[in-house]
């Protein structure tokens, strides 16, 4: 475990699974789900090089060549890319390196985490190095429910807009208003910023200029607010993602 303090935060980064917060503590409260067995729904991880669902798992590179991605987790489709499930180089400074396999050869992202005074600097920054193949970003921090003081906690999150989807949970292209929750789905147009509060104890808001966002609020164990840099199934929807995103995670007391 690769720990680093600061005043009032302190982060644990698991470099053999999937370089991914396996702690994050604020003022003596637990932020992050605990290992429970499922290597899809524990701790905050990166998702790189595509976030979400890829349907069938195929891509096609720029001269229209079908790739097979990986569907272990999520058969039959490919989910979250390669990082949540790799080992990772420590660069030192906060900064992680993962070098991806076939079909991404060559391309890599370095993950930088910040520790500010009552907040959290994340990033994700990648690397094509030749790899024409689709890429995406996001992030996908399983925020605890339960951090040990106060209430169990509440979203607070709006959207102008929620991407439809099949029964196969693929994004058809299509929109609609936010409905109420529980949601596993992603949403455009966000309002305000979002926010965890747990009441009180502790407020999270997460603060990204990423434009989807995907939600995810089935677990007993915590919520999932994901900023992306395109929606899961982009290259089927004609979406491409940026090579750089970042969020800001700053904490506070509910008082």
């Amino acid at each position: 475990m690769l720990n680093i303090d600061g005043d009032q935060i302190s982060i644990g980064i698991d470099l053999d699974q999937g370089g991914r917060l396996a702690s994050l503590q604020w003022r003596d409260m637990q932020f992050a789900v605990p290992f429970n067995g499922d290597v899809l729904r524990w701790g905050w991880y990166g998702m790189a090089p595509w976030a979400g669902r890829i349907k069938d798992g195929l891509v096609k590179d720029s001269k229209g060549v079908s790739h097979q991605l990986p569907t272990t987790f999520m058969p039959p489709h490919a989910i979250h890319g390669f990082g949540f499930f790799s080992s990772w180089q420590d660069l030192g400074g906060g900064k992680q390196l993962l070098e991806f396999p076939t079909p991404y050869n060559g391309a890599l992202v370095i993950q930088h985490f910040e520790i500010l005074d009552d907040a959290l600097r994340w990033s994700l920054e990648y690397e094509a190095n030749g790899c024409d193949l689709p890429f995406s970003l996001g992030f996908h921090p399983l925020i605890a429910r339960d951090i040990g003081k106060g209430d169990s906690a509440e979203l607070d999150f709006k959207a102008n807009k929620m991407m439809v989807r099949d029964q196969d949970f693929v994004l058809t292209g299509e929109y609609l208003p936010q409905p109420p929750g529980p949601w596993d789905d992603t949403f455009v147009e966000i309002i305000g910023t979002p926010e965890i509060i747990w009441p009180g104890a502790a407020r999270l808001t997460v603060e990204s200029d990423a434009p989807y966002w995907n939600v995810y609020t089935e677990s007993e164990d915590g919520i999932c607010l994901a900023p992306q840099t395109a929606p899961p199934n982009a290259q089927l929807l004609g979406v491409t993602g940026d090579n750089y995103i970042e969020a800001l995670f700053r904490f506070s007391e509910d008082l």
